[in-house]
């Protein structure tokens, strides 16, 4: 090493000598495949210009010890079995444990903290000194390097820590995602634990479970979540699209380290995105969340008011047509009489586009039976859909859809507030999981595509018993079709934070549903397989 500090003259010829040391440094990559930098740092000394590849971004070069024979086994050999991938975390917000800075951002591999800069006054060039911790990623471009050395490590046993940092889809690996093979290919963990990609447990950080149920239920989409895997952003987009697709191919991935994925990055956007509106440290209402969330990606990803201009409007936005009438007063009325929809006053119709339609509930029975308990009252979800028929009497407003999105979002209005509390409604919606027509509540062209629809996603509510709402003791859960679902051997899981556990497919009506996606049946399905079960026949 001292013979090529003399070839390096003191004076200001550096400029000449420079192209001389890249080749040579070039002909010993070759020979012995080091990864080895050029030494920025003599550059300085000589008044030579650096160079900017592999350079770090806060201006501090760093020393390469690149005269090793070829013999000499390469320092970044050396520490490679420090790695300890039980404690890599990639999950959280990739900011500086010390300066809390997101800007050129590196992870260490043997303690999982991430630190700023790999220059000589840098945390993790610290870091790598007084603990003798010393592979370090980048967690923007996945380069793993060697410090204080700097040395940029090129071997193929690190490519499974990329691929969890990064992990990457084809359209190939996400075309089998809603078919039963997909069941047929369970993935291992570190601990060899076999988990179901895209079926596993999401951190409850603090009280976040409202937002976690809503991030699994649109994660099952197909065409949201094909786009969001597909995806490679490099700039122009949101913040909050880019950790909303890192998130989805975090749960679709299928060499996690650990079968759990914390929201935490995504969740930290959405509490900035929303100006506070929707924080992890507080309940909170998923079908309010899920509103804003499909909107607010819908803007971000250059949507308009235009029909299908993103992917958002193109899998959930249909059109309802709203009938309403003014509401006349008779001199003879005595006032105890409600106003009633008559046919022969003017009617206005208006066409407006909807993300999801509200359901409304028969209220709740006010008085208790022989045994002294709660009647909980059961309806059928035909009853509460005819809402949506255009020919409900004695309304001021009767509604009929105009055109059926590819996913049909319900909501179930289940609370209500008023002068004192804010009240639940615990009436139990039946309903099949596959085969329910829409065609009674749509009007439109019999060219309309398929009105059958088959379940997808159930979210319910769990609190302690009676009518009013008590969100501190509140417990969120959804049910998720597995790939595909049809037939007798379909199946359904239940996910309520890091539990995951299948469940039988007669209990899922059982709880109170809040909320639900309707897939739209294909055209060349088999709708006579598909009403084997018994639960359907209900």
């Amino acid at each position: 090493m001292a013979s090529r500090k003399q070839a390096i003259p003191n004076d200001s010829c550096g400029f000449d000598e420079r192209p001389v040391k890249r080749v040579k440094v070039d002909d010993e990559r070759q020979a012995s495949t080091s990864s080895a930098e050029p030494s920025h740092d003599m550059e300085e000394t000589t008044g030579a210009a650096r160079p900017s590849e592999d350079e770090d971004e806060d201006g501090l070069g760093d020393e390469v010890e690149s005269g090793q024979s070829k013999n000499e086994p390469r320092a970044s050999d050396l520490y490679l079995d420090t790695i300890n991938r039980a404690l890599l975390d990639f999950d959280f917000e990739k900011v500086c444990s010390v300066s809390m800075s997101n800007i050129n951002t590196y992870g260490c591999l043997v303690c999982g903290k991430y630190f700023q800069g790999r220059g000589r006054n840098s945390y993790a060039y610290a870091h790598s000194i007084h603990d003798d911790h010393h592979v370090f990623i980048n967690l923007e471009t996945a380069k793993v390097y060697v410090l204080p050395d700097g040395y940029l490590v090129s071997d193929p046993s690190l490519e499974d820590i990329s691929f969890v940092l990064n992990p990457s889809f084809t359209k190939a690996s996400t075309s089998t995602l809603s078919s039963p093979s997909h069941l047929l290919k369970p993935s291992y963990d570190l601990s060899s634990k076999p988990y179901l990609s895209g079926y596993i447990g999401l951190n409850n950080i603090k009280r976040n479970d409202h937002m976690n149920v809503i991030i699994h239920s649109l994660l099952h989409i197909p065409p949201l979540r094909d786009y969001l895997l597909l995806s490679s952003f490099h700039g122009k987009e949101s913040e909050l699209v880019k950790r909303f697709a890192a998130l989805a191919k975090k749960i679709w991935n299928p060499r996690l380290f650990k079968s759990q994925v914390s929201p935490h990055e995504f969740l930290q956007e959405v509490n900035r995105a929303s100006a506070g509106k929707f924080r992890l440290e507080q309940q909170g209402d998923p079908v309010e969340f899920l509103g804003w969330l499909l909107n607010r990606l819908h803007k971000d990803m250059g949507g308009t008011k235009r029909k299908k201009s993103s992917i958002i409007f193109s899998t959930f936005q249909g059109e309802l047509r709203v009938e309403t009438q003014q509401v006349v007063v008779r001199p003879d009325s005595t006032g105890s009489e409600k106003p009633q929809f008559d046919i022969d006053r003017d009617i206005k119709a208006t066409v407006s586009p909807f993300l999801f339609l509200a359901v409304d509930l028969p209220p709740p029975p006010l008085f208790q039976d022989t045994i002294e308990k709660n009647i909980i009252p059961q309806v059928s979800i035909h009853s509460v859909l005819a809402k949506y028929d255009g020919e409900s009497a004695g309304q001021l407003r009767r509604y009929k859809c105009q055109r059926l999105p590819q996913y049909i979002i319900l909501h179930f209005k289940r609370f209500t507030k008023n002068a004192f509390v804010e009240e639940k409604n615990p009436t139990i919606v039946t309903f099949p999981l596959r085969g329910v027509d829409f065609r009674e509540y749509l009007d439109a062209a019999p060219t309309h595509p398929p009105t059958v629809y088959d379940l997808i996603a159930n979210v319910t509510h769990e609190s302690v018993a009676g009518t009013t709402r008590d969100k501190e003791n509140t417990i969120w859960k959804v049910h998720l079709r597995a790939a595909g679902g049809g037939g007798e051997g379909e199946k359904w899981f239940q996910i309520q934070d890091l539990i995951v556990e299948e469940t039988r497919k007669e209990m899922i009506f059982l709880g109170e549903t809040v909320l639900q996606i309707w897939e739209q049946r294909a055209t060349n399905a088999n709708s006579n397989a598909s009403m084997k079960m018994d639960v359907d026949r209900r």
